[in-house]
């Protein structure tokens, strides 16, 4: 194999690395992959905080608790040497409410958060999660470097080529609000109101009718109401965002693509590859996740075959047989998830990677998680 390894322990063990963001693919095993790297790194002496954006509860399930949400919690019983892991859920309504509650005073924060389209933009609105994303990462960094709560955060993005999405938040919060309708919208209460409505009262009054026709007199006012409140807090989550998104592109970020031995899945990750280093963000390497493994890999799937038929004609040692031919079988998906690395590291040969076996279950608790740190740890399976 031409791959370079990946070493797993050298990449969490380093101090200067601060935030490593587990992007790809759904059901590739990214969440399993974020808290076993979180695992790994806590047994380490590393105070780590696992932070989920993906709605799923796939996280707390794996950590032996009932549910996540937007508080960072305690995992008992992991860490060594001083190391200690949390978790949390992205909770992106709560973490809106959070914005509002500390970026405006507190009668313009209630009249916010009790307008009825400002409770629907936080819960549902295309890109909030996005943008929330970007504000809680950068919450968790300024509470690690300021307070010392923990010194890594591991992200667990959504799946699919969404995972990226945040990377575009503040290019897309700053089209939203520099956006003509919303410079409308915003019109009379930047110009003082009356003044203004008194130079362009004519062209505004035009413009307001025309609204008032097509969302409704109510909806329209609360839109200008929200739109107004949100203004200055809005201006302070885009220099926020902007700040976030550098710090992904600092050296003390690591990128790592998950990704299963799939045609699709490699050709997903082939992306995220590409847009990573299009946009100069620092890519570790790729995590090969569930790849066959064997304890015989010099008996071929041809000769373990041929094994199996003599023993067929033989008339004897049938279990043996179904053995081989397990074997056999095992070997061709072997050997194909060899041939599809392989075609991925020959475009792009300067990716490391590092490799985790398929298992027989789903991991469910810590002891598994730390099976699945401790094979990423030692992976050589597939590079040899």
């Amino acid at each position: 194999m031409s791959a370079q390894p990946l070493d797993v322990d050298a990449l969490l063990q380093d101090p200067e690395t601060t935030i490593i963001v587990c992007c790809g693919a759904g059901g590739v095993g990214k969440t399993t992959t974020a808290a076993s790297l979180g695992v790994r790194a806590a047994q380490r002496g590393r105070r780590v905080c696992v932070l989920t954006i993906d709605p799923a509860r796939r996280l707390a399930q794996s950590l032996g608790l009932e549910e996540l949400d937007n508080t960072p919690r305690p995992i008992a019983d992991v860490g060594r040497d001083g190391g200690a892991l949390f978790a949390m859920m992205l909770d992106m309504k709560r973490t809106f409410d959070e914005i509002v509650e500390q970026h405006a005073d507190p009668g313009r924060a209630a009249q916010i958060l009790d307008n009825p389209l400002y409770q629907s933009l936080s819960s549902s609105f295309a890109g909030t999660q996005e943008y929330m994303a970007m504000e809680k990462l950068g919450q968790l960094h300024r509470d690690a470097i300021g307070n010392g709560e923990w010194d890594l955060v591991i992200v667990d993005t959504p799946p699919s080529r969404s995972a990226l999405d945040f990377l575009d938040a503040p290019a897309r919060l700053g089209v939203f609000l520099d956006g003509r309708f919303i410079r409308i919208l915003l019109a009379p209460a930047r110009a003082g109101g009356k003044a203004y409505m008194k130079v362009f009262g004519g062209a505004f009054s035009l413009v307001t009718a025309s609204l008032n026709k097509l969302l409704g007199a109510q909806l329209l006012s609360d839109l200008q109401t929200l739109v107004a409140g949100l203004d200055s807090v809005f201006g302070g989550f885009r220099e926020r965002a902007e700040r976030t998104y550098a710090l992904l592109q600092d050296p003390g970020t690591a990128f790592l693509v998950v990704v299963a031995p799939e045609t699709d899945a490699l050709r997903e990750a082939s992306f995220f590859v590409e847009r990573l280093q299009q946009d100069s963000m620092p890519l570790a390497g790729l995590v090969l996740n569930r790849v066959h493994t064997t304890e015989a890999p010099d008996v071929s799937a041809a000769r373990a075959e041929g094994a199996a038929e003599d023993l067929d004609e033989a008339g004897d040692h049938a279990l043996t047989a179904a053995l081989l031919r397990l074997h056999a079988h095992t070997m061709r998906v072997r050997d194909r998830e060899r041939h599809l690395l392989g075609r991925f590291t020959g475009a792009h040969p300067d990716i490391a990677v590092v490799t985790a076996p398929a298992l027989p279950g789903d991991v469910h608790d810590v002891h598994g998680l730390e099976q699945v740190g401790a094979a990423l740890a030692g992976s050589v399976s597939m590079l040899d």
